[in-house]
């Protein structure tokens, strides 16, 4: 059972590697834990009924911890309205990376981005975003493919 959701805790999303090796200090800001909430129960948990459970491998991020990542200034994640997951047993042929992309991109939910991510060291997650407050949701899906973001196109 988790705090912000049926599923999911708020020290999930603040846990980090990074943060701890570093002495960063990744605290959500009580006013930023509503829109950890809502990204948990409106998009998350939907993706985990459908593909099972998740681990968040990055939630909220403090801007230091945004830094240290080497992500974007305006990154989701430092306004609490993303996460980046993978499936508690990894990823397979069945479950895959582009299944979870293309069954948001089919879906009514309103997501904002959902990503088909990894980094150089081999890792690979799914970034599921959703609008900050007073955005409208766009509804972008993508692909990381040799270092651009590309269209993720849905086959009918």
């Amino acid at each position: 059972m988790g705090d912000l959701s049926d599923h999911f805790s708020l020290s999930e999303f603040e846990q980090s590697q990074t943060a701890l090796q570093r002495g960063i200090v990744n605290r959500c800001p009580p006013e930023l834990v509503q829109y950890l909430r809502t990204l948990a129960v409106v998009l998350l948990e939907p993706v985990r009924a459908q593909f099972g459970p998740l681990i968040v491998t990055s939630g909220y991020r403090c801007p230091a911890l945004n830094a240290a990542v080497g992500g974007v200034p305006n990154s989701e994640h430092t306004l609490a309205c993303a996460a980046d997951v993978v499936p508690v047993g990894g990823w397979t042929d069945t479950l895959t990376r582009e299944a979870v992309v293309g069954w948001l991109a089919a879906s009514t939910l309103p997501y904002d981005q959902a990503i088909d991510e990894g980094n150089a060291k081999g890792s690979r997650w799914v970034h599921i975003g959703m609008a900050p407050p007073g955005q409208d949701a766009r509804r972008q899906a993508l692909l990381f493919r040799d270092g651009v973001y590309v269209p993720f196109n849905v086959t009918p």
